[in-house]
């Protein structure tokens, strides 16, 4: 992460898309997923959907 935008690094953290797929879990009613992705500008991605060829599942919000 870029050490020059700390902003950028709490938001794209795993701790940030933990807190955010237990409020999508909540609000849906439907398990999320966290991922890890091989992008530097998103290393994690919340979602709906299990995790695709590139990317590893890290947490499972059900």
């Amino acid at each position: 992460m870029d050490a020059a935008s700390p902003k950028r690094a709490a938001l794209a953290s795993y701790e940030n898309a933990y807190a955010v797929a237990v409020q999508m879990r909540r609000s849906t009613g439907r398990p999320h997923f966290v991922l890890r992705t091989n992008d530097p500008l998103q290393p994690f991605r919340v979602t709906s959907i299990g995790p695709a060829r590139c990317q590893t599942l890290l947490t499972l919000i059900a």
